[in-house]
């Protein structure tokens, strides 16, 4: 078993009150190319549901001017647990960001120049983005709205709300360059995949979309509700961007938060392939084989990502002992494991409003990034890792 210590890094909020600030989900670089500017929301309010014209502001934090803030637009399609899925967008990603709107009674992606001011308006929304910036793909948020608050958008309601395993929603593919959206999966034909007898019955969506490390692969989770005892069951499944060569590659009924290692394998929470129990587990695409990772010492779910080398594992856990939750390094792939920092949960951040770590990396790997709300509500703050990834 890998070796388990502490070492604290240091810390520092990079948001103040008395409005709340947030990035969103674990998975994206909220740091821009120079290292100077994080992506943040800005909010009124916590503690309820977005409503469609509640309007939170997108920021960038100035490191280098004491964190001062700079408006650089709005969005009505945010969630509290992903945020509006902003990001820098390559080969640009120096000055032009990407994030989720919605106009005229339906969800878009907005690209906006930091340095202009100037925008593009694109036809569909973004979950992930390919490293190069030419497609992104996403799933319905309408939908993943009705069936899991807190990571779909209060807006237009889901065409397909009345149908279980609809055939004509999906995964879908947007061209960055020339706006073409594809549909390159369908919950039916998923569902069609090696089915189980659990969906019968039981409303179906995607969630959680990412595109491996060199654009080639895309994967995605399948979801649905009721089965045994009526707990959700979760899939993943991977495909090329154009919607061919699907894989179910884990179909254990339960598969949580994950991330690509490279562009051929996928490393998640997940129930094991050979017994009831759940281990983070490294999956070979297009293959049976996985390997139990970190067994003994990383024990519970958490937002998992590789730092830009690949040399290590950053994840957190949901509160423990205190309402505290925990920022962990592992050394890859075979420890130690090192709890980096510890936030307190205020217990009335809970169900869809609380507020997950949901820690980031910077691009160098000597920075980490959080939202937290154990000081002013919910708030940013960065940890300096340099000297555990280079000790």
């Amino acid at each position: 078993m890998a070796e388990h210590i502490e070492q604290e890094a240091p810390v520092r909020q990079v948001t103040f009150g008395p409005k709340y600030h947030f990035f969103g989900y674990y998975d994206k670089f909220p740091w821009d190319t120079t290292g100077r500017y994080l992506l943040c929301l800005e909010v009124d309010f916590i503690g309820r549901t977005p409503e469609p014209d509640d309007v939170a502001k997108l920021c960038l934090i100035d490191l280098e001017d004491d964190g001062r803030l700079r408006v650089i637009g709005e969005t009505r399609a945010w969630n509290w647990q992903q945020g509006c899925m902003a990001r820098w967008l390559p080969p640009n990603d120096e000055r032009e960001v990407i994030y989720n709107d919605c106009m005229d009674g339906r969800f878009v992606s907005v690209v906006v120049d930091i340095e202009s001011g100037a925008t593009r308006q694109l036809p569909f929304p973004i979950y992930d983005l390919s490293p190069d910036g030419s497609y992104a793909a996403a799933p319905n948020f309408a939908r993943i709205h009705d069936h899991r608050p807190g990571y779909g958008y209060n807006g237009p309601a889901d065409p397909w709300e009345a149908e279980l395993s609809p055939a004509e929603d999906g995964v879908y593919r947007l061209d960055i360059s020339t706006g073409d959206v594809t549909r390159i999966a369908s919950i039916a034909e998923m569902a069609a995949l090696q089915p189980d007898p659990d969906m019968a019955g039981n409303p179906q969506w995607f969630n959680h979309v990412q595109i491996n490390k060199d654009g080639t692969r895309v994967a995605v989770l399948h979801r649905w509700s009721g089965g045994e005892h009526g707990i959700r069951s979760t899939r993943l499944f991977t495909m090329n961007p154009d919607g061919s060569d699907k894989r179910c590659l884990a179909h254990y009924g339960m598969f949580s938060h994950y991330d690509w290692c490279g562009a051929n394998q996928v490393f998640g929470w997940s129930r094991r392939p050979d017994s009831d129990a759940c281990n983070y587990i490294l999956f070979t695409d297009r293959s049976d084989e996985f390997q139990i990772i970190g067994d003994g010492v990383l024990t519970s779910d958490g937002h998992c990502n590789f730092s830009p080398d690949r040399q290590w594992l950053l994840t957190d856990t949901y509160p423990r002992e205190r309402n505290q939750r925990v920022v962990i390094l592992y050394r890859w792939p075979d420890g130690p494991c090192i709890d980096i920092g510890s936030f307190y949960s205020p217990p009335e951040f809970q169900g869809e409003f609380r507020c997950d770590l949901h820690p980031r990396w910077s691009r160098d790997g000597g920075q980490v990034c959080i939202d937290s709300a154990h000081v002013d509500g919910r708030q940013v703050h960065v940890l300096d890792v340099s000297s555990v990834v280079n000790g």
